[in-house]
C-alpha cells in the first residue's frame, strides 16, 4: 500500500447521540420526554430500547434509553449529558418543570459563553440544560447564578463577569473542591488508597 506524505485526516462532524443504560427504562423515559419534552422517534418492545430526540427532523436519535444497568445506582459512569436550549427561557422554564418534578440540582451557573443548569435524572445521571449566550469566555468558567434573576439583569452581571474573567476563565471554590474530590474517588478506587 502507497502511504501519501500529506495524508488527508478525518473527523467526526458533531456528536450524534448517547446511549444510557437503566434500571427501569419506563421511568427514565417518562422524566427524559415527560420533564425534558424529548420526542420517541423509535421503539424497540423486544429490547426494550427507546430512541429519543429533541429534534426529529434533523437527528433521529439524540438520547438511547435501553434496558440492562449492571452499575450499582452510586457507581459513576457519565460525567454528564447536555442538552442545548434555543433560548434563556427555555432554560428557565425547564428549571422549573424539573424543581416541579422533584429533580435533585448539582449547579446553576454561568459558563460566560453559556448559562446552565445541572441536574440529576431518576437514577443519578447528572444532566444539563444549558443557552449559549454569545459570549467567548476561556474554560473552565464556572460561576454560581440565580437563575431566578431578571433575565436582563443577569445578563448584565455575567456580561460584567466575563469582561473581567473571560480571558483567564473562573471558577468558584465549591467547584475546585468537587472536581477534586471526584477525581480523588476515582483515584483511590483505582489505586485501593484513601484521600484526605
Amino acid at each position: 500500500m502507497n502511504k501519501s506524505a500529506n495524508p488527508v485526516r478525518r473527523k467526526v462532524a458533531e456528536l450524534g447521540h448517547v446511549g444510557i443504560r437503566c434500571f427501569d427504562v419506563e421511568k427514565q423515559l417518562a422524566f427524559y420526554t415527560e420533564v425534558l419534552g424529548l420526542v420517541v422517534t423509535d421503539h424497540d418492545p423486544a429490547l426494550g430500547n427507546y430512541f429519543l430526540s429533541a429534534r426529529p427532523d434533523d437527528e433521529h436519535h439524540e438520547l438511547l434509553l435501553a434496558k440492562g444497568r449492571d452499575v450499582a445506582p452510586d457507581g459513576r459512569l457519565l460525567q454528564q449529558v447536555s442538552f442545548r436550549c434555543e433560548s434563556f427561557e427555555d432554560v428557565v422554564g425547564l428549571y422549573r418543570q424539573l424543581k416541579e418534578y422533584g429533580a435533585a440540582f448539582d449547579m446553576i451557573v454561568s459558563h460566560g459563553n453559556a448559562v446552565g443548569v445541572y441536574f440529576f435524572d431518576p437514577e443519578g445521571n447528572r444532566a444539563e440544560v444549558y443557552w449559549r449566550t454569545g459570549l467567548v469566555a476561556r474554560q473552565p468558567f464556572i460561576e454560581n447564578i440565580d437563575i431566578e434573576t431578571p433575565a436582563d439583569r443577569l445578563m448584565d452581571a455575567i456580561r460584567a463577569s466575563v469582561e473581567k474573567f473571560g480571558a483567564s476563565g473562573f471558577t468558584e471554590e465549591s467547584y475546585v473542591r468537587w472536581t477534586r474530590d471526584q477525581a480523588g474517588r476515582t483515584d483511590a478506587a483505582t489505586t485501593g488508597e484513601t484521600t484526605k
